[in-house]
């Protein structure tokens, strides 16, 4: 363990209550974290009609943001995992924070959206490099234990995605531009960047110490060709998840003006109904990730995510329907992530390559369905948006299904050679 910083009053434990007490440090710097990323994350959505009216761009023009943006965020989180992997996790984790408020005091003052897509890809690697950071020191921290921890991690992104669009309608109705609102985003950064930097970062994985006695044992990790067949099958899996998150989270706010079921500030309302559903669920599925498996966490996730985007897609005029099918959807996706990730920490070495591989499935996927949904979206009409997302929701209902069929035999397998 690193040296403990003097602002954290511990001098006097104890070593078993020394490392709790910086552990309780490091978790609370990283939901802090994701916080900012959530702010972050779901800023683009409700300003993309102004940010193409400030470029002078249509919107499909203007949906190449989301590609250059995810794009860099797949190249944040491959190059990000190896950087924790070999520098000091909290050092690494406040520069990237500071980078991403420093791009998000530009965004609104580029007048080429060339030049705006530029930004967005280094926005995105940083967010992409932030991303990794927060889920594989978590995973140092906590080992096997990390199930609760995760979701509560992911539930703290979901409570700034949620809060994002509201802070942007408000300011932008006081102000009338989107200037304020991405410096008020801006400037919310800047303590969470200071926090971590005065929290002794852990160590990598494969120098921490073992768990605790009484811990339940991971289950049986695989290695080899079997190790990276389940690495690619959950990378493919978060592809398609991640693909349906921005898509939505990204797109709802236009599918519903341009439909004509709200206005633009009840649009905004409803996006962050969405990420609100989102972190409820997340909130609610931190007791349960101590209970249930994660195999059935899932299956009982997919299905609802299919009844939450059925209801809008079969029903495309109702206004009800689509707020009840939005809080179904956010709620049902609230735990497929850090789920996933626990499955797989069970499974696999979590190192922070192989964090950056999952993000980088993940980062491929957001930079995908949002821009193929930009392109249908004029050309065929709003409704394509959703019928996009369906489509993506039951290919990774299959990819799960091969996943899990697969992990179980591996797993059968290598305990027999055992």
């Amino acid at each position: 363990m690193n040296q403990i910083n003097h602002s954290i009053p511990s001098n006097r434990l104890s070593a078993p209550s020394r490392r709790l007490s910086v552990a309780v440090w490091q978790t609370w710097g990283y939901f802090v974290a994701f916080i900012a990323l959530g702010l972050v994350s779901a800023s683009l959505g409700p300003t993309l009609t102004a940010l193409a009216q400030q470029t002078r761009s249509t919107l499909a023009a203007a949906s190449f943001l989301f590609t250059g943006r995810s794009f860099g965020y797949l190249l944040g989180s491959l190059q990000g995992g190896r950087l924790y992997d070999r520098m000091s996790g909290h050092p690494l984790m406040a520069g990237v924070l500071l980078t991403i408020a420093l791009i998000m005091f530009a965004v609104p003052l580029v007048p080429a959206l060339w030049l705006l897509a530029a930004m967005l890809l280094l926005l995105g690697a940083a967010e992409g490099a932030l991303d990794v950071g927060g889920n594989a020191l978590l995973c140092w921290v906590h080992g096997a234990r990390v199930g609760p921890y995760m979701n509560g991690l992911h539930f703290f992104f979901g409570v700034g995605a949620f809060l994002s669009p509201i802070i942007i309608s408000q300011l932008t109705l006081l102000s009338g531009d989107i200037i304020w609102p991405y410096w008020t985003l801006a400037l919310l950064i800047l303590p969470v960047a200071a926090w971590l930097w005065r929290v002794p970062s852990p160590l990598p994985a494969a120098a921490a110490p073992g768990d605790a006695p009484g811990v339940r044992a991971p289950a049986t990790r695989l290695s080899g060709s079997a190790a990276r067949l389940l690495l690619v099958l959950i990378a493919a899996f978060f592809f398609l998840y991640t693909g349906a998150e921005t898509g939505f989270g990204g797109w709802v706010f236009t599918y519903t003006v341009r439909l004509g079921l709200g206005s633009e500030t009840t649009a905004a309302y409803l996006n962050s109904l969405f990420w609100g559903s989102l972190t409820l669920g997340r909130l609610l599925s931190i007791p349960l990730a101590a209970h249930v498996a994660p195999r059935a966490m899932l299956w009982g996730d997919l299905v609802g995510c299919l009844v939450g985007i059925g209801l809008i897609v079969f029903w495309p005029t109702s206004s009800l329907l689509l707020w009840v099918g939005t809080f179904v959807f956010g709620f049902s996706m609230a735990s497929i992530f850090p789920t996933v990730l626990s499955f797989a920490e069970r499974r696999l070495a979590i190192t922070g390559r192989v964090t950056g591989w999952f993000f980088v499935g993940a980062s491929a996927g957001s930079m995908a369905l949002p821009r193929i949904i930009g392109q249908l979206f004029e050309a065929i009409g709003p409704r394509v948006t959703m019928h996009t997302i369906m489509v993506d929701i039951i290919a990774a209902t299959a990819v799960w299904a091969l996943l899990t069929f697969f992990a179980t035999r591996a797993a059968k397998a290598a305990t027999t050679d055992r």
